[in-house]
């Protein structure tokens, strides 16, 4: 069983810059939330209650002053500093004290998951014991992706990134779950020509191994990368849009723990202080009132 989550929050969003020369990507909004809520959401809708939200040097202060230690969530949240990134799986090597002996997942904080059986997917993922596994989406533009080619069994057998010559549309999202033995693996890796630790390289040493399966979103789920300012803007009116449609809130960090039995109504209504006379603290008013599942 998965208990412990870790979300990558680094990095310079060189794409997006300007705009990211002041602020972390990651606290910049998608609709009414920061972008930080969206990959934190996924590992609590798991049942995952220990983060670790790996930042860049000195932005630690900023993500505490939206998310605390997670006390009002009823999880623990803590953080981790990195001087420079250099690739995915730095997160398991920077991580390693946090990981211990336990396995873990994996979620980048610029991906966007949405689907109607996500929960229920996930919560079967964290039940993994040996190996990995990894969350594919069919994508229109594989050689921009990390892309997988599967067997009948959901096996993994051949992974490339940005293929040229396209074999496969199913693209390597930013959500994964491995065993403890990511640690060993990630330490063994050595940078490729672009001096990073590369995901590839870390999944691949699962596949050799036999040991690395694959996950779907489904038809109608949605995977979305913010890391363009096009796509970031995209995805903020595709949330947008199906909060005004449906009355409910993505992401809503407290909801999710209320549901969860973690936390009571007395924390949405410190929930509420906290945010203030916004929309976000009148949907939590709602909560109280009429609580949904």
């Amino acid at each position: 069983m998965i208990n412990k989550g870790i979300i990558l929050a680094g990095g310079f969003g060189t794409r997006m810059s300007p705009l990211t020369k002041a602020v972390n990507k990651q606290l910049l909004p998608i609709y009414d939330k920061p972008l930080i809520y969206y990959p934190l959401s996924v590992l609590m809708l798991a049942g995952i209650k220990n983060v670790l939200v790996i930042v860049n040097r000195g932005q630690t202060k900023e993500f505490k002053k939206i998310l605390s230690n997670g006390e009002r969530l009823g999880i623990k949240i803590s953080y981790k500093e990195q001087s420079y990134p250099r690739g995915l799986p730095e997160a398991f090597i920077l991580g390693e004290k946090f990981i211990g002996k336990d396995n873990v997942a994996l979620i980048l904080g610029d991906n966007f998951f949405y689907g109607q059986n996500l929960t229920k997917n996930l919560m079967k993922c964290r039940k993994l014991k040996n190996g990995a596994e990894v969350f594919l989406h069919p994508v229109r533009n594989p050689s921009l992706y990390g892309v997988a080619k599967i067997n009948k069994k959901n096996k993994i057998e051949k992974i490339i990134e940005k293929p040229k010559k396209i074999f496969s549309n199913l693209a390597i999202t930013g959500l994964y779950f491995f065993d403890n033995n990511s640690i060993k693996f990630s330490k063994s890796l050595k940078p490729s020509k672009r001096k990073e630790l590369e995901i590839v390289d870390l999944l691949n040493k699962y596949k050799n191994k036999k040991k690395l399966k694959a996950n779907f979103l489904g038809r109608g789920g949605a995977w979305l990368d913010t890391g363009s300012i096009k796509n970031f803007y995209d995805t903020s009116a595709f949330v947008s849009a199906l909060e005004d449609r449906q009355g409910l809130k993505i992401a809503c960090l407290e909801e999710i723990a209320l549901n969860n039995k973690w936390i009571t109504k007395s924390k949405i209504n410190d929930a509420i202080k906290f945010y203030g006379n916004c929309d976000y603290a009148k949907y939590l008013k709602k909560l109280i009132k009429f609580p949904r599942k």
